[in-house]
């Protein structure tokens, strides 16, 4: 399950209705949480044991989903990152703003010397 930020959808609503023009960004970010980032970015994105957002891209939108179309591999953790159950799309690669955000199928447990990686397809993000 994905959803839409709230940050998001106003851009969406300026961006259709003429009330602000709204660029894409250059490319968007995969970042991680251990619980829900929610609507409003109030989840909290792992810090620290070497872990930084990834560059994600994806394929072309079909019967209302998006999905990834190449993997993504994060950096070797050097201190445990917990047990990995969502992600966030972004808008940067730190700070910035998150744009859709949602939860793995699978739970992953991330000690250190672990390497997280996201295959091919197999992050969706949907509309509905």
């Amino acid at each position: 399950m994905s959803a839409m930020s709230d940050y998001l959808e106003l851009k969406f609503l300026d961006h259709f209705t003429g009330t602000a023009s709204t660029s894409a960004p250059s490319a968007v970010y995969l970042g991680l949480s251990t619980g829900s980032l929610a609507d409003d970015n109030s989840g909290t994105e792992l810090s620290g044991s070497n872990y930084t957002r990834k560059a994600i891209t994806f394929a072309s939108a079909s019967s209302g989903s998006i999905a990834n179309n190449s993997a993504v591999e994060f950096n070797s953790a050097t201190g445990s990152w917990g047990t990995v159950s969502h992600f966030g799309i972004y808008d940067a690669s730190s700070s910035g703003n998150l744009l859709f955000h949602g939860a793995f199928s699978a739970s992953k447990a991330i000690a250190s010397g672990d390497i997280l990686k996201v295959a091919s397809g197999s992050l969706t993000i949907s509309a509905t």
